[in-house]
């Protein structure tokens, strides 16, 4: 049963790169970015980075189904064109770590 949870979780990551490299070269048209913060990217991380460590604090779905559906939303992130998605992969981590840190510390 876990390896075809982590299959699972393979190919989600795999699907999420793949759409988020098309989806960047469709709208970026520059090679590079330097100082914008997409905002669409930006919550696709934090949300997919809460999900994939915070699994535990939603409850009404099961903890592969979310990790899941997360990884495949930082992957579209994380699978962005070069020079795009990092300072939006950056902030959803660190905002992700300090919740995990903080139900950690508190629970």
């Amino acid at each position: 049963m876990s390896e075809t949870i982590y299959l699972l979780y393979i190919l989600s990551f795999v699907l999420g790169s793949i759409l988020g490299l098309v989806m960047s070269y469709k709208k970026y048209k520059a090679p590079y970015a330097i100082g914008n913060v997409d905002i669409l990217a930006l919550i696709s991380a934090v949300v997919g980075w809460f999900m994939v460590l915070n699994s535990i604090l939603i409850p009404f779905i099961a903890p592969y189904i979310t990790i899941t559906i997360g990884v495949f939303l930082l992957a579209l992130v994380l699978g962005m064109r070069p020079g795009y998605g990092r300072n939006e992969t950056f902030i959803g981590i660190i905002i992700a770590g300090m919740i995990w840190i903080i139900r950690t510390v508190i629970l």
